[in-house]
């Protein structure tokens, strides 16, 4: 009897940027259509919800009061995402396992990728400078030298004049 051969985990990271939605569409083009079950990858798609004192940061006395509201507010945002990301692979006919894991992207990724021993990790790039990068930290930067498989960056091509 043959053995069945196990589809390699490919895990895209997701948000509600227009970059994210961009490189799930062009993976699902890619790698997915027109012919869903003869891709070599399983897909699950990770997003990583904000805790919410990370949300607010340093709000200083009272902060404690909107907590609720915020984590509220984050958790209608991961709802949004997933149900977008849901939308998105139902109209490839792609199937995919969906994820919501709290805490910051860049370990949430790392994590997602050990835990499903993901041989790909596909993100967006929201295509900050330098200067942006450094102040904000880079998801994709940091997926690139931390996650312990290959990576890519999809960037959404910019418009000529």
């Amino acid at each position: 009897m043959a053995t069945i051969e196990e589809k390699s985990v490919m895990v895209v990271g997701i948000d509600d940027s227009e970059q994210s939605f961009y490189a799930l569409e062009w993976t699902l083009n890619h790698f997915f259509v027109p012919s869903p079950a003869n891709s070599p990858f399983k897909l699950v798609l990770v997003h990583a919800k904000p805790s919410p004192t990370t949300a607010i940061g340093l709000a200083g006395p009272g902060a404690v009061d909107v907590l609720p509201y915020v984590d509220s507010d984050l958790k209608k945002i991961a709802g949004r995402v997933l149900e977008k990301a849901k939308e998105i692979c139902l109209s490839k006919s792609v199937e995919a396992g969906f994820e919501t894991i709290e805490g910051d992207p860049r370990n949430v990724l790392c994590e997602a990728v050990e835990k499903h021993n993901a041989s790909i990790l596909v993100v967006g790039s929201h295509g900050y400078g330098a200067i942006k990068r450094a102040v904000l930290g880079s998801v994709s930067d940091y997926c690139a030298h931390h996650a312990h498989c290959t990576v890519m960056i999809v960037k959404k091509p910019k418009l000529k004049h």
